[in-house]
């Protein structure tokens, strides 16, 4: 077969499938209409979301920044006229702060930021003196889908629960903490809080075989060091 009769049987082809399918758009016109809006309104959709779900972002972002700034803000010094941005004690900071805080959580407690929001509220309220909110803040931060997130929530709250005489509860969060580490909450910083519980709580030889166990797994490291001066001022 040469060339040329073989390039007429390709356009016939062609013709023939275009052809069909031309029918068959034809035949099932009001079908194709159809499934054709509903993938444009489908489209339309996701495209709103996703333009709405990137500003309220960039706003609970800014918000979040906001907040931070003025939990970091600077303390007066003894004699020094409050200025704007400066306050005079670290409790009418954290109060400051804590509003700011939680009307994040509250306004964008689904995205990332109202969770690290929700984290930072606990703080303030713990710093308050108000163990109600912090207690529920820092449980919806420990709930977090981020993983760093979640940890931090966790062993700030264990950390509350010694101070409020709920050890049983404190050591098992650090035991949780101990056997799944992140990188914001590693093992050894959990061991150190859980030997240091140990001690304050009189239980010396449960805390000196933790520091033994970091000393040893971390002999050049910080909480190696930490560890072993520990254990020398228990001797």
């Amino acid at each position: 077969m040469d060339s040329q009769t073989r390039h007429a049987l390709k356009q016939d082809k062609f013709v023939q499938t275009t052809q069909s399918g031309v029918s068959w758009v034809g035949e099932h016109r009001s079908t194709v209409i159809r499934y054709s809006v509903v993938f444009v309104v489908v489209l339309a959709v996701l495209i709103a979301g996703l333009v709405v779900y990137t500003q309220r972002s960039q706003a609970a972002s800014s918000a979040l920044g906001s907040a931070l700034d003025v939990y970091s803000a600077q303390l007066a010094q003894p004699g020094q006229p409050l200025e704007n941005g400066i306050y005079a004690t670290a409790v009418d900071r954290a109060k400051a702060a804590n509003q700011k805080f939680v009307q994040v959580a509250s306004q964008y407690g689904w995205l990332p930021e109202g969770a690290k929001a929700h984290y930072f509220a606990g703080l303030t309220y713990a710093e308050l003196g108000q163990n109600g909110p912090a207690e529920t803040e820092l449980k919806a931060a420990a709930g977090a889908w981020d993983g760093n997130l979640a940890s931090l929530a966790k062993f700030a709250l264990a950390g509350f629960y010694h101070q409020t005489s709920r050890d049983a509860q404190a050591i098992d969060l650090y035991n949780g903490l101990i056997a799944k580490p992140t990188a914001s909450v590693p093992a050894f910083s959990s061991q150190l809080a859980l030997a240091d519980l140990y001690a304050s709580s009189g239980k010396t030889e449960q805390a000196k075989q933790i520091w033994a166990k970091v000393r040893d797994a971390d002999k050049t490291g910080a909480a190696g060091s930490i560890a072993a001066e520990k254990l020398n001022a228990k001797k």
